[in-house]
């Protein structure tokens, strides 16, 4: 495991951190298959903003979930800087997903009993990093979201545009390579959603992080260096 970690550790810029391939997931609904993703796929290199889009029900969700190791394909391959994801045992993917993807939802997913501070700290202490090395790098991350007032509030005391800021923070908690992203800014009302896109794309260059997005707004997918679409269910780069 450590070799694994250390070796993505070394990743440069422009280099391939996500390779998919021939990827299917099928689904069986009342006793018959459902096939979301039927083949196709692409590459994702460090330091690349890309926008995943496709219509509502295409896969889109469905592909995020795979690559970031929270479900797997019926078939086809993923690799993470070359390393095959399908030769993973459950404890080596929930420790890849820990440490190098982060994940931002639609809605943010704060824990609510949990002040901003907090549900920033806790993917690092999840990984055994020394409390007060988690606060203070939780504190740095929540004042680059611009949200740091906000760190001893609960998440149901912060507006809507607060609480997505914090899930961005949060999402960046571990340093990921890849940060993953499902329809950021979906639940928020245009101006918030201005902000909270501006802030992503941001941190994501400046920390030349890969970047894969899902958009329904063109608008949002226009900013990125490229897109990917899911068409009848095949995944390809345009």
């Amino acid at each position: 495991m450590a070799g694994i970690l250390n070796s993505l550790s070394k990743i440069k810029q422009g280099d391939v951190v996500l390779s998919v391939r021939d990827i299917k997931k099928t689904f069986i609904e009342g006793g018959q298959p459902l096939h979301i993703l039927r083949g196709g796929g692409f590459d994702l290199r460090r330091g690349e903003i890309v926008a995943l889009v496709g219509p509502s029900g295409s896969g889109k969700s469905t592909l995020l979930q795979c690559v970031g190791l929270l479900d797997k394909p019926t078939s086809g391959s993923i690799l993470l800087s070359d390393i095959p994801v399908q030769k993973m045992d459950d404890e080596m993917r929930t420790s890849m997903r820990r440490r190098k993807i982060g994940f931002v939802y639609q809605r943010h997913n704060l824990l609510a009993d949990f002040t901003a501070l907090e549900n920033v700290m806790l993917p690092m202490l999840a990984n055994g990093v020394d409390e007060r090395v988690a606060n203070a790098r939780a504190l740095k991350l929540l004042r680059a979201a611009n949200v740091a007032h906000r760190a001893s509030h609960l998440p149901g005391e912060m507006s809507g545009g607060e609480q997505q800021r914090t899930a961005v923070a949060r999402a960046l908690a571990n340093d990921p390579e890849i940060l993953l992203a499902d329809e950021p800014t979906g639940s928020l009302d245009p101006a918030h959603a201005a902000s909270v896109f501006d802030l992503l794309l941001d941190l994501a260059r400046n920390k030349k992080m890969a970047m894969l997005f899902v958009t329904h707004d063109m608008n949002l997918a226009a900013r990125a260096d490229r897109k990917i679409t899911i068409t009848n269910g095949i995944v390809e780069s345009v």
